[in-house]
């Protein structure tokens, strides 16, 4: 049996079903058409191994869909009317292999099938050099030259080659979401699914459902101290003997997926006041993986910093503001409790100060501008910036007040007070 999919074209309504029975006979998916001037359409939607072709046909001939077609897969010809001009007309246009009427079942089968394996090895070599470019690219995710973050990268790319499962550890803002992500797409199941789950929310019937979505791929589980302790012997479970059992099912099924988790908790205090079981933590903890906070990475503040501004003028359209001296000394002696994800809070918040005129890096770590020099508008201009960052931290935390705190770097009584001045509605929100 064969996953190879052929798409066939031919405008003799026999021939097309008989080419059909052929390949499906051997276990092909195929897809045929009456004419090839859909043929751009299907490749995109059916995303065919081999394009099988007649020849002769109205509209759009097989070789005017040869060089129609830029990339793609390989295409076969096949015609009652081929003569040796033709072949080397057609093989010249880019075919890769041309088949005379009546053909010979065995040797059109080894062709496509050939045609197949070349295409899927193209298509592994795109997928090999585009993962090689998101391994040059952990630079530009984890950003710094520090020893624990050099350190970060080089593991991160070892882990992402095993199978075993891995729970992430930092204090909120560090990243976690980021590793998770790198060491999923630097894998062998880059191509499949990556799902992310708050085990915080997640329920028995939950976890199948998204078992099942990430099953070819990777399950991360934010928050895995905070998992419903009626849930964990399922995860447990699900991570044994990778089986789930679907609601109302009698037996249980298989999937295949690597389990990520994240914590920013001390597990040993969550195993101690009975929220997390232990042998589940000794599951998770395949390899633990612990990230800096940005207090002892002082020296990539200044890099991370100019990267995030950097993205946030380029999004706005506005040329990317300058740091001077006294910038990067706040920046340096700021103490960053909601570490990367503060930063970079900081950061958009001092490109849109810088938009609507000056400012200093101090007023945006402060989250207020100085009003005594503003111009008209820049007060009314901030408050809804500030409610805008403040609504999107409380609906990505799902109401936890504390962790929207330290998403925006402020303490909690502020984010009350801001609320209230704000105005906003936090039932609405979520």
């Amino acid at each position: 049996m064969t996953n190879n999919r052929v798409l066939i074209i031919d405008d003799d309504l026999m021939m097309r079903n008989s080419l059909v029975d052929l390949v499906e006979a051997t276990g092909w998916t195929a897809k045929a058409l009456a004419r090839a001037t859909e043929t751009a359409r299907w490749i995109t939607q059916f995303q065919p191994d081999v394009i099988l072709t007649d020849l002769r046909m109205p509209e759009m001939t097989g070789l005017d869909l040869l060089h129609s077609l830029e990339s793609g897969p390989p295409v076969v010809l096949i015609s009652a009317h081929g003569d040796i001009p033709v072949a080397v007309e057609a093989m010249s246009a880019g075919a890769y292999s041309f088949v005379e009427k009546p053909y010979d079942p065995k040797r059109l089968l080894l062709i496509l099938a050939h045609a197949a394996e070349q295409h899927q090895m193209r298509q592994s070599n795109l997928r090999l050099k585009d993962r090689l470019q998101e391994l040059a690219g952990l630079d530009r995710t984890l950003v710094g030259h520090t020893p624990d973050i050099v350190e970060l990268r080089r593991t991160i790319t070892t882990l992402a080659q095993g199978r075993m499962p891995v729970l992430i550890r930092g204090e909120t803002g560090t990243g976690k979401d980021v590793v998770a992500r790198a060491l999923h797409d630097l894998s062998e199941r880059c191509d499949g699914p990556y799902v992310a789950v708050n085990a915080a929310q997640i329920s028995i019937t939950h976890l199948p459902v998204v078992a099942q979505g990430a099953s070819g791929g990777t399950l991360f589980f934010d928050e895995v101290c905070a998992c419903p302790s009626d849930v964990q012997p399922a995860l447990l479970r699900l991570i044994e003997a990778q089986e789930i059992l679907p609601n109302g099912a009698a037996t249980p099924q298989t999937v295949d997926l690597r389990i990520i988790s994240a914590t920013n908790e001390d597990t040993s205090q969550a195993i101690a006041k009975d929220r997390l079981r232990q042998d589940l933590l000794f599951r998770l903890e395949g390899f633990a993986l612990a990230l800096p906070p940005l207090r002892t990475r002082i020296d990539d503040i200044p890099m991370l910093a100019n990267r995030f501004l950097h993205d946030f003028a380029t999004r706005l359209g506005a040329p990317t503001p300058e740091l001077n001296k006294d910038d990067i000394g706040q920046l340096m002696a700021h103490d960053w409790r909601g570490n990367v994800r503060e930063l970079r809070n900081v950061a958009e918040r001092f490109v849109f100060l810088s938009k609507m005129g000056d400012a200093r890096i101090a007023d945006a770590i402060s989250g207020a501008a100085d009003y005594t020099t503003e111009r008209p508008g820049l007060r009314e201009a901030v408050a809804a910036f500030e409610r805008q960052m403040i609504s999107r931290a409380i609906q990505d935390h799902a109401g936890r007040m504390d962790d929207a705190a330290d998403a925006l770097g402020i303490g909690r009584r502020t984010l009350n007070e801001k609320i209230v001045k704000l105005g906003l509605d936090k039932k609405a929100l979520l």
